[in-house]
């Protein structure tokens, strides 16, 4: 019995038959299996470099987290002496971190994704590019530059400003306390912190601004809105998860900066949210690693090493969480575009209001009852 010629070649064409399989292999170069090893390998690298930072953390650092702090001749000096557990040594170092890492991304996130909308969407060609090469060369300048630069410049220039904070607002504890006559605060450090910061975003931001559909742009704008209102309405909402994946890797620059804080606060092992104060600086981890490894005894070294590993669990839980807001804001689009393509059009019977107001109006009333349907 004859079969017929689409069944008789329905084998040949399945992807998973036995044939094309074999083919595949036959077409297999060389060069392709080496380039296939090497990838695989690179990133089984990268598990295995991970891992073996952690373990090695963790083994040295068990001696100084169970040691008895209080009775331990080699932990009664230095920087240890006075604390009666590892927990109650590193306390004070992680919110000194986390606290001028905090105050760094509030000071220069802003002023980050402003430059980058301004090179984006703003500037002339030939600024935008010279902007954005400045900008890019900011992350070239070493850590101690910005160091001196803070004790030189930054210190100095706001003492005055201090002054002013401190007679006007003092009753916010921020701002309260004797005021600082050297410039060496948490403030002065968070500005160097958030200038540091301000490559990282930008960069990232600007390129994910240029991805915006030019579609979107072009729609907003003939539909009469203004620069602002298409950069609000197409721009930033299509780049909202760049931007925080921008802002959270900024802030993990930030929480790992050694020689900046350490040249330019003067820092204690205390809680204290004051800015503007020369005693009542926290401390942060990766200064205080620096500034006391090289005077330290062995288990001294072990408890400075545990802090480092308290500083690696902090950063693998900020880039995790900037992973789940990536993945929760792009997820939440992707359902919210599903349940407005779901509904209806908009009430035909009301075409005036729809003509007048525009297009625009009659997705935000989409949108919105989206919103109340997803909710």
């Amino acid at each position: 019995m004859d079969v017929p010629a689409d069944r008789a070649d329905s084998g040949s064409a399945d992807p998973g038959s036995p044939r094309r399989r074999t083919a595949a292999k036959v077409r297999a170069r060389p060069a392709d299996r080496i380039f296939r090893f090497l990838s695989t390998g690179s990133a089984g690298l990268i598990m295995v470099i991970l891992a073996g930072v952690a373990l090695f953390l963790i083994i040295k650092a068990a001696p100084a987290i169970a040691a008895n702090w209080s009775t331990n001749p080699d932990l009664a000096g230095g920087t240890t002496h006075g604390f009666t557990s590892f927990w109650s040594y590193v306390g004070p170092l992680i919110w000194g971190t986390l606290w001028s890492s905090l105050i760094a991304l509030v000071l220069g996130a802003p002023v980050a994704i402003g430059i980058a909308l301004f090179i984006s969407h703003y500037a002339p060609r030939r600024l935008a590019g010279a902007l954005g090469y400045l900008v890019d060369l900011l992350a070239a300048v070493p850590s101690v530059v910005f160091g001196l630069w803070g004790i030189f410049v930054i210190r100095p220039f706001i003492i005055p400003f201090q002054d002013w904070l401190n007679q006007y607002l003092g009753w916010i504890p921020l701002f309260s306390g004797p005021v600082s006559r050297t410039g060496s605060t948490i403030l002065a450090g968070a500005i160097v912190l958030a200038v540091m910061i301000l490559p990282i975003i930008t960069s990232i931001s600007r390129e994910i601004f240029l991805q915006t559909p030019r579609l979107h742009e072009e729609a907003a704008l003939a539909l009469g809105s203004t620069k602002w209102e298409m950069v609000r309405l197409a721009v930033f909402p299509y780049a909202r998860s760049g931007i925080v994946s921008a802002t959270l890797l900024g802030l993990g620059r930030a929480l790992g900066e050694t020689m900046a804080i350490a040249l330019i606060i003067s820092p204690s092992l205390i809680f204290s949210v004051h800015l503007i104060t020369d005693t009542k600086n926290s401390q942060t981890i990766a200064a205080n690693a620096a500034l006391n490894f090289p005077e330290s005894n062995p288990l001294q070294r072990d408890a400075l090493i545990a802090t480092g590993l308290a500083l690696f669990i902090i950063s693998f839980g900020v880039n995790f969480i900037a992973r789940w807001v990536v993945a929760r804001t792009g997820s939440s689009g992707r359902r919210k575009e599903k349940v407005v393509r779901s509904l209806p059009p908009s009430d035909p019977t009301a075409p005036a209001a729809d003509a007048a107001d525009g297009p625009v109006l009659a997705r935000r009333g989409r949108e919105q009852a989206a919103e109340e349907a997803e909710g």
